[in-house]
């Protein structure tokens, strides 16, 4: 009974804050704050009452519209709460009530900001990606255990070898990508996303979050341009989804391509 409970409250948890970064994703792509003002109708600006701002619940009763101007409700609201919801429990599942949960809750979160917000503006905030680097570092000294590190000092030095490693191998292709194809073939906010998962992740992750992100993406990519014949696609979302995957089984990737 206790144990069903502890995985209600982790996906409550869960859902609650995917509310909050459904305000930062609509909020950060149009450089508006998300503190002020108060939740609002996106059409016609009424506030939200706090019976309509119930995670996965109000959208359902209301059936995804807004109770004031009848104006439809992007299912993505719904579906972020869900999604963050079933990975903070996969999370749990996985590291237990742990501070290393905890922290890895953390850098979903700013993954699923940078991956929402890339699809529709292109961009990823640098809240997300730069602050996403400082607090892993942070982290990282404080919990050294989060890079198998014995020390503190060796913790932040891992972690910041992740934010070198990550950073800068995108960098360096993307610098070759512009030399080859005489365009920029790689945006900077990518650059520093994958540097926030090395310093999360620590160098090796970060490293293996790229083939992976680089395999789903040219899958999508290909799908895409046989539907709509459009040819670039935002990146940043395959590098978040290629270090959730490597969260939960780097090992048995490595061990895939060990054994190939």
């Amino acid at each position: 009974m206790l144990e069903f409970m502890m995985w209600a409250f982790v996906f409550l948890f869960g859902i609650c804050i995917g509310s909050f970064l459904n305000v930062c994703i609509y909020r950060m792509g149009r450089e508006e704050s998300v503190v002020r003002p108060g939740s609002h109708c996106p059409n016609c600006k009424k506030p939200i009452r706090p019976k309509d701002n119930i995670p996965l619940l109000s959208y359902i009763l209301l059936r995804g519209r807004c109770r004031d101007c009848g104006q439809r409700i992007s299912a993505r609201y719904f579906f972020v709460e869900l999604i963050t919801g079933l990975l903070f429990l996969a999370l749990y599942y996985r590291f237990g009530l742990s501070i290393q949960g905890l922290a890895y809750c953390l850098l979903v979160s700013g993954l699923i900001i940078a991956t929402f917000v890339d699809f529709d503006f292109r961009i990823i905030p640098d809240e997300v990606s730069v602050g996403g680097i400082i607090t892993g570092l942070v982290i990282s000294f404080i919990l050294p255990s989060l890079h198998n590190a014995p020390t503190h000092l060796l913790g932040l030095f891992k972690s910041f070898l992740g934010v070198l490693v990550g950073g800068g191998i995108l960098w360096l292709l993307g610098c070759l990508g512009d030399f080859i194809f005489k365009k920029e073939s790689m945006g900077g906010g990518d650059v520093k996303l994958l540097a926030m998962i090395g310093a999360f992740l620590g160098w090796q992750i970060a490293l293996l979050s790229l083939p992976v992100a680089s395999l789903v993406g040219a899958v999508v990519g290909v799908i895409i341009k046989l539907k709509t014949k459009e040819s670039v696609i935002a990146f940043g979302p395959y590098l978040a989804l290629g270090a959730v995957i490597c969260i939960f089984w780097s090992e048995k990737i490595l061990k895939f391509f060990f054994y190939l």
